[in-house]
């Protein structure tokens, strides 16, 4: 199913005592948040998880990866079994297992919108080269750099992929990425934000400078704010973690949220709250003080 009309508000509302609130949901990050450095899920962590869903809290996966990518914690989804994709761009069912996954909802990324961010970066930062992000295919440019644990369907310059009678015109755009060899990552966010305007979304969470380009208003908050205004979860119900820039309007929105040990210093100052690093089961030390209060 698309979503291409207004969203839901993910602006925070007048903050509400934590110990007024009980949650109803986790939302977590994956990468630098839930999962190690070396990709893995703690024991302690699973075992946080699977008690917060015995407790009746839904736990959210809410990541920049796409739907294949996310074998890493398909076990660990429970009951409703969905996680919200590429930054928002997706709402997966991890039933089915890697390669089997359902699109639950689609935010696409418009091909017209899509060229132009290409167009507008690449005059405002010359040598930048891109990678296009499908619901099933990835395809990128000959100079983009091997950066994915995946080959590209296709090596095509970005205009060519995103042509309207392009590769893949019946399947949607969730993102395209943005990768420069030179500039610094947060100064190229910048420069992209303001050359880009409200043509697309631009985040990132890699530590080097590749940018996430979305559909205008996707982000991880504004699909969250949709999936719990359907569950009837109000914002102050929401615990959020995250570590890197496209987490901050997730952490903002949320009624309590929590910034890693290892967080990017913007994810610091949205959060309301910091933890331990991911490492260290930061998530997972969140998790266990919320149901040990709650008895």
């Amino acid at each position: 199913m698309r979503e291409n009309g207004p969203v839901t508000s993910a602006t925070r509302q007048p903050e509400t005592p934590a110990c007024a609130t009980p949650p109803r949901l986790i939302a977590t990050d994956l990468d630098g948040t839930l999962l190690r450095d070396d990709k893995s899920v703690s024991p302690r962590t699973v075992a946080a998880l699977a008690a917060a869903e015995e407790a009746g809290i839904e736990v959210f996966f809410v990541t920049g990866r796409p739907a294949r990518w996310m074998d890493v914690v398909s076990a660990h989804v429970h009951g409703h079994g969905l996680a919200i994709c590429g930054n928002g761009a997706a709402v997966v069912d991890l039933h089915g297992g890697p390669g089997a996954h359902r699109f639950v909802k689609v935010r696409e990324l418009a091909r017209e919108n899509a060229l132009d961010a290409v167009r507008l970066l690449r005059e405002a930062a010359p040598g930048t080269v891109y990678a296009v992000e499908q619901t099933y295919g990835f395809h990128q440019e000959p100079a983009y750099p091997k950066l994915h644990m995946e080959k590209p369907d296709h090596l095509l310059p970005a205009e060519e992929i995103l042509a309207a009678d392009g590769l893949g015109t019946g399947e949607p755009v969730l993102k395209i990425l943005a990768f420069h060899p030179d500039l610094d990552p947060d100064a190229f966010l910048t420069l992209a934000r303001l050359a880009v305007g409200e043509r697309a979304t631009v985040t990132r969470s890699s530590p080097s400078a590749l940018l996430e380009i979305s559909g205008p208003g996707v982000s991880k908050a504004s699909t969250l704010a949709l999936e719990c205004a359907e569950r009837g979860i109000s914002h102050e119900e929401v615990v959020a973690f995250g570590d890197m820039p496209n987490d901050v309007e997730m952490l903002t929105w949320a009624g309590r949220s929590y910034a890693m040990g290892n967080a990017h210093p913007a994810v610091i100052a949205a959060a309301s709250g910091r933890t331990a690093a991911n490492n260290e089961d930061g998530v997972a030390v969140v998790i266990e003080r919320l149901l040990a209060a709650r008895d």
